[in-house]
């Protein structure tokens, strides 16, 4: 199984954009980590979920759906999650306290991004279904000389590992000059980490040949994605706060326990996420959960869909920082509008009869070679901008838009029934929207006049009937543009 289209990826390892060429086209394979589940996610979470979700798509539509698998975990064995529970559950059992935050976290995960819009991965280990597997890679580990124990714990030895290092590129000596080294005086060096800690009785713990004890988090990774996709894979994927030390040190291990000169060909990193101009923190009072976003009214006094969230992560490469923000919503909120607005302008009825016809059109070769350049979406944003404006007099332009929308998982024929039964009560509920157009025109027009107060007058009377307004910009040419719709 070959793919037509060459997919480039910007490879951390390499730091260059390489050709992807996996190590079996009829097994393509690729290893996201996943959360922490102590707490419910935040949008900094949600972004790698999204990018390496668009990448599964490409991945099943260039190699075949059967030829990809795609492991995200769960770490469900974590300190945060023993504090959590004792804060939370002070009256239960340490077990049933940790199974309640956990299960309550997860479950509200798998909520969150199913309504961003993000496929099944193929495979959702949890780590504690990989404890054997884990006290196992580490017995191997010290048997060939990479760790060794001290004071309880077993350590890894990075000092054993020549090419240590060689993911975040950082020098081992300048991490032993600068370190504290009286902290940490049971290691043989400070860049030492830890594989194995012992467990008081009031912590969760698994019996080991170095006593009751539970795994670190870097060897917990190594064990997942060796039992679901070997000791070598494709791809592996997650955060830029991830390259130093968790990716680092699952290579270390993964090699060192394998005997490979490598754990996965191509590394793949999101960039960071702002909120409003800052860092994202508990601290700064801008820490938002999707949950938040999706069910309640704390971010720009509203609730905001999950197909918006995509397409406002996915409108910046997923290499750049983010500003996440209320404008920026608003103007996926808008484009996303009259994208579908043009769907139904093309001609489309969204019934059920029509389901499997309209989710078997192909997608559009342009739009899947837009995203084969490192996934960036501002090659396919032209190109979804040029199907809109061409969908009003043409049904196949409206199909081949549709297509390449439900591909990118911003669309889907659920949402657009939904926005055509929203467009049928519209009309039925009296709204004469040609009127609501033109009074949309003048504003725009008093606004380019800059008679600020005519606008604001415009928009409150719309607003006292009913009609919401959102401002956003067209990305090719950079007018303002308004869109409106019937608030309930």
């Amino acid at each position: 199984m070959h793919s037509k289209h060459p997919l480039k990826l910007t490879n951390t390892l390499t730091r260059s954009k390489d050709l992807f060429v996996p190590e079996d086209p009829s097994n393509v394979r690729m290893y996201v980590c996943g959360p922490t589940v102590y707490d419910f996610a935040h949008i900094g979470n949600a972004r790698p979920v999204i990018v390496f979700d668009v990448l599964f798509r490409l991945l099943r539509h260039l190699y075949g759906a059967e030829h990809v698998t795609y492991v995200r975990n769960i770490t469900d064995v974590d300190d945060k999650i023993n504090a959590r529970a004792l804060r939370d559950y002070p009256d239960l059992p340490l077990n049933e306290a940790i199974a309640r935050v956990t299960k309550k976290t997860a479950d509200q995960f798998h909520a969150d991004v199913k309504a961003l819009g993000c496929l099944e991965p193929s495979v959702e280990p949890r780590a504690t279904q990989h404890i054997p597997g884990m006290i196992a890679m580490i017995e191997t580990l010290i048997a060939k000389g990479h760790a060794y124990v001290a004071q309880g714990e077993v350590l890894f030895d990075v000092a054993s590992m020549p090419t240590y290092g060689g993911l975040s590129k950082r020098n081992l000596e300048d991490q032993r000059a600068g370190a504290r080294i009286a902290v940490d005086e049971h290691k043989k060096n400070p860049g030492d980490f830890v594989l194995w800690k012992l467990s008081s009785d009031a912590e969760p713990g698994w019996e080991s040949p170095w006593g009751r004890g539970r795994p670190g988090w870097h060897i917990e990774c190594s064990v997942m994605s060796e039992a679901h996709l070997g000791a070598t894979f494709d791809i592996h994927g997650g955060g830029l706060d991830l390259i130093f030390p968790h990716h680092e040190n699952e290579i270390a291990q993964s090699c060192c326990a394998h005997g490979t000169d490598r754990m996965a060909s191509v590394w793949l990193h999101n960039g960071f996420v702002q909120v409003e101009g800052k860092k994202m923190s508990k601290s700064e009072g801008n820490f938002v959960t999707i949950h938040d976003l999706l069910a309640s009214e704390t971010f720009g006094g509203r609730k905001w869909p999950g197909e918006v969230l995509r397409l406002a992560m996915l409108m910046t490469h997923y290499r750049e920082p983010i500003d996440f923000s209320v404008k920026r919503l608003e103007e996926a909120h808008g484009i996303l509008s009259g994208w579908k607005d043009s769907l139904l302008d093309g001609g489309m009825v969204f019934s059920d009869a029509n389901r499997a016809d309209y989710e078997g059109i192909a997608v559009p070769d342009e739009v899947v070679e837009g995203l084969c350049n490192d996934l960036s979406f501002a090659g396919v944003l032209p190109v979804l901008h040029g199907l809109s404006k061409a969908a009003a007099g043409d049904i196949g332009a409206a199909h081949r838009l549709f297509a390449a929308l439900s591909f990118l998982g911003v669309v889907s024929f659920d949402a657009m029934q939904a926005h055509e039964a929203a467009t049928a009560d519209r009309v039925s509920n009296g709204v004469d929207a040609s009127a609501v157009d033109k009074r949309v025109a003048d504003r725009l027009a008093v606004i380019e006049a800059k008679n600020w107060a005519e606008a604001d007058r415009i928009r409150d009377e719309l607003a006292a009937e009913g009609i919401l307004l959102k401002d956003g910009k067209d990305p090719d040419t950079g007018k303002r543009i308004t869109t409106w719709e019937v608030k309930r």
